[in-house]
């Protein structure tokens, strides 16, 4: 059951209470402290996602195969090598 959470109009407390997702949001709750009923609203919050598994990213939405082959750069061409000189012995 999710939760949600409530915010008291009058004094801005919060609290969180655990509802169906059929169930009509509250307009009035019993504070926890003083047992008065008191008009409450409903909080929005961000949602927390957490994404698992591959292809979420550029790099793994595509496979190994036809990734290699349309990234893939030329290599640069070998530089000469540098010509020997002659010992001194």
């Amino acid at each position: 059951m999710p939760t949600y959470v409530y915010k008291f109009i009058d004094s801005g407390e919060t609290i969180e209470v655990q509802q169906a997702f059929s169930d009509d949001p509250l307009t009035e709750m019993v504070h926890p402290i003083d047992g008065v009923v008191k008009p409450v609203k409903k909080v929005f919050t961000p949602v927390g996602v957490s994404f698992k598994g591959g292809g979420f990213y550029k790099t793994d939405s595509s496979s190994s195969s036809k990734s290699s082959s349309s990234t893939a750069t030329p290599a640069a061409p070998a530089a000469p090598a540098a010509p020997a000189t002659p010992s001194a012995d």
